[in-house]
């Protein structure tokens, strides 16, 4: 969250907000901005909540204050909402948000690190309790930063839920439809095949434990015959071993297999699925995650700690592409011959 000034000609100074140091509009802008890459489009735009409860953080002045969020926060969240009726150059900076230019650009998950540390050893976990567990000069660190630190401090809202602090997702099910959190995953129309990211608004591929066509433990070498994406080299079209579920084990096989699918069979009710970039795909690494995979299992279960392709070339190499290791959570490179999973993705871009 960006931190607060003391100029005056303010939003805090004109709602009313007594006891505060005061905020300026134009860094109130600079704020909204921030929510945006902080809780995603998705919740800015749909949940008026999500920005009201982010003004009312910013506002309230909790950063290394040691003000707790109780009926201050009540106050502040009134007087930004009351400010934001007053001030119409908040509500173009509302409307900008809503704007094609700012739906181009697509938000960025936090890290889900609320751990913080000294030159040896953790110094505690951001908690309500516990709102900067840094020690004295281990400062600014990223576990109180952004919204994984609001996460764990209870003032993010989200459209979902997750277990990875910062994170927002929905449960899709093989029809399409939204599904409760607690729905589990299976082959009826509204059991669980997919996980949205409520953030980003991407709409990921779960993996299956069935032996089937999605099946966690199958490998696809990197193939791709368009030259507008592979660089030249096109990869391998066999290699790998995906137990007979294609008559050839590469990505675009797998890609395409699961686009040809009709009616109910259909992967969440859709024929638009592709590989994702590599920044996508590294934006599921949960880097605060006690062991490997490091990735949100309650949300992304079947996850294997191995490597995962992206659908994107090596522009410097053409005979490798890019991979995201889920053991690290790495993003990297490996050569289109060798065997890694593939977990596919719709929307973006």
């Amino acid at each position: 969250m960006l931190e607060g000034s003391s100029q005056t000609g303010s939003i805090g100074h004109a709602a009313g907000v007594r006891g505060r140091r005061p905020v300026a509009v134009s860094e109130f802008l600079k704020f909204l901005a921030s929510a945006v890459i902080a809780h995603g489009i998705y919740s800015v735009i749909h949940s008026i909540s999500t920005l009201r409860d982010c003004a009312a953080f910013f506002v309230s002045g909790r950063r290394h204050s040691g003000d707790g969020l109780s009926a201050q926060t009540v106050s502040a969240r009134n007087a930004v909402m009351n400010a934001s009726r007053r001030h119409p150059v908040v509500l173009a900076a509302l409307l900008l948000l809503a704007s094609p230019l700012a739906l181009a650009a697509q938000p960025l998950n936090d890290t889900g690190q609320v751990t913080c540390y000294n030159a040896s050893a953790a110094t505690g976990t951001v908690s309500p309790a516990t709102q900067d567990p840094e020690q004295a000069g281990f400062n600014e660190q990223d576990c109180t930063r952004g919204a994984s630190a609001a996460d764990a401090l209870g003032v993010m809202t989200k459209v979902g839920a997750s277990t990875t602090p910062g994170r927002d997702y929905s449960k899709i099910g093989n029809d399409g439809s939204v599904l409760d959190a607690s729905a589990a995953l299976g082959n009826g129309p509204t059991d669980w095949a997919c996980t949205r990211d409520n953030i980003t608004g991407l709409i990921w591929e779960v993996k299956t434990d069935d032996g089937g066509l999605r099946d966690k433990d199958w490998t696809y070498t990197w193939y791709d015959t368009n030259a507008a994406i592979n660089g030249g080299t096109a990869g391998t079209a066999t290699g790998a071993n995906c137990n007979a579920t294609l008559a050839q084990c590469n990505t675009s096989a797998y890609r395409d297999a699961i686009n040809a699918l009709s009616g109910s069979s259909r992967l969440c009710g859709n024929t638009d699925w592709r590989l994702p970039t590599g920044k996508e795909l590294q934006s599921l690494v949960d880097y605060g995650h006690a062991a490997a995979p490091y990735i949100d299992t309650d949300w992304f279960p079947n996850a294997v700690n191995t490597i995962y392709w992206s659908g994107q070339n090596y522009a410097a190499y053409a005979v490798v592409a890019w991979v995201v290791l889920f053991s690290n959570g790495h993003l990297g490179a490996d050569s289109k011959s060798i065997s890694n999973r593939v977990r596919l993705v719709r929307g973006g871009q």
